[in-house]
C-alpha cells in the first residue's frame, strides 16, 4: 500500500503544496507595486533613512533594529509591502520576521533603488 504523504495548507489558505502559489512569493517586482493598495513599510535602517530625501508615497518607516517593538501592531488582514535600499539582507530578515507572525508580507526586489528606477513614484518626506 503507498502512503501518501499529507502537506499541510499554506499560509495563503490554499492547498495546493507548490511553492509557485502567488500568495506566497517573497518578493514583489518594482513596477507592480502599488502603494495605494497595500501598506507600504519602509524598513530602511535608521542611518540610510534619515540620509535621504525620499519615501514611496504613504509608505511608514519602521525601524528593522526594533521590529519586535513593532510587530504586534502589524495588521494580519492586510497586505505588506516592505522595502529598503536595495531589497536585501534588511528587507529578508523582516520579510521573516513578518511571515514568522502571521502577516502575509513581501518585499520589493531591489530596494528603493529599483522601484524609483523603474519610475514608481516617490515622495519628499
Amino acid at each position: 500500500m503507498e502512503s501518501k504523504i499529507i502537506q499541510p495548507p499554506k499560509r495563503c489558505g490554499c492547498a495546493n503544496p507548490s511553492e509557485k502559489c502567488e500568495e506566497l512569493a517573497r518578493t514583489v517586482r518594482p513596477g507592480k507595486v502599488d502603494p495605494d493598495a497595500v501598506l507600504v513599510f519602509d524598513v530602511r535602517r535608521e542611518a540610510d533613512y534619515a540620509a535621504s530625501n525620499e519615501i514611496i508615497p504613504g509608505a511608514l518607516w519602521k525601524n528593522p533594529d526594533k521590529i519586535d517593538a513593532w510587530l504586534g501592531a502589524v495588521p494580519r488582514t492586510l497586505d505588506v509591502v516592505i522595502y529598503c535600499v536595495r531589497g536585501g539582507a534588511v528587507s529578508n530578515a523582516v520579510v521573516d520576521r513578518l511571515h514568522a507572525a502571521g502577516v502575509k508580507a513581501r518585499y520589493i526586489e531591489g530596494g528603493l533603488e529599483a522601484y524609483t528606477a523603474a519610475g514608481g513614484k516617490v515622495a519628499r518626506k
